[in-house]
């Protein structure tokens, strides 16, 4: 594990054994695109369950075929989720099967070899983001570059509670993300040990979007 400190109150990796069991699929080479994408689609809900467990909700009548009685509805515009270009693409759906009133908004970022910098190509919001709860969704979590370029991106659009979902998390990244942001937390399928020379994730699982896509 590399040698890195954060806040461990920022992070939370679920250890559920069914997310076990699919992280190991998801990570073997010989899991062709088409059940690679399955499993985030499933991995993304499960984290999208976790991740909204304070979502607000209102008292509601519901009539059942035997009598009248309270329940709780979601309230109106309280939820955005924001993929970052390409690969949280492969998660959206996942997502939006748990909570599909969610408003969607989008951002583009490319990944420069050679500096590991974001380049910010594309950005597409929905109407009062400001005023909701923001899932940003990316599988992998590297050196933090591209989430905290989409982070700034919304808190410059005036969003106050952004939360990041992630499938693979590297230390690094983690660190990246508390140091500058300490109020946003994470949710990771795995904290993984570290990066290599070329800033991927060890182990990882490969290139989330060439994987998703079949690109590889």
């Amino acid at each position: 594990m590399a040698n890195v400190t954060y806040d461990k109150n920022c992070l939370t990796v679920l250890d559920h054994p069914l997310i076990g069991h699919k992280m190991t699929i998801l990570r073997d080479e010989s899991t062709a695109p088409a059940h690679f994408r399955k499993l985030v689609y499933e991995l993304a809900a499960l984290e999208a369950y976790e991740a909204t467990r304070d979502l607000p909700t209102m008292q509601v009548q519901v009539k059942t075929p035997i009598c009248e009685t309270e329940g709780v509805r979601l309230k109106d515009d309280t939820l955005a989720v924001v993929p970052i270009l390409r690969a949280g693409m492969g998660m959206l759906e996942g997502v939006l099967s748990v909570v599909p009133s969610a408003a969607v908004g989008v951002l583009g970022m490319e990944r420069d070899e050679e500096t590991h910098e974001p380049h910010s190509y594309y950005a597409k919001m929905p109407q009062g983001i400001e005023n909701r709860m923001v899932l940003v969704i990316d599988p992998m979590l590297a050196t933090g570059g591209s989430a905290l370029a989409a982070i700034k991106y919304l808190r410059e659009a005036g969003v106050k509670d952004i939360r990041l979902l992630v499938m693979v998390a590297a230390p690094e990244g983690v660190a990246a993300v508390n140091a500058a942001e300490p109020d946003v937390h994470i949710w990771a399928c795995a904290l993984d040990e570290g990066l290599n020379d070329a800033a991927y994730i060890v182990p990882g699982l490969g290139d989330a979007g060439d994987r998703i896509f079949g690109t590889v």
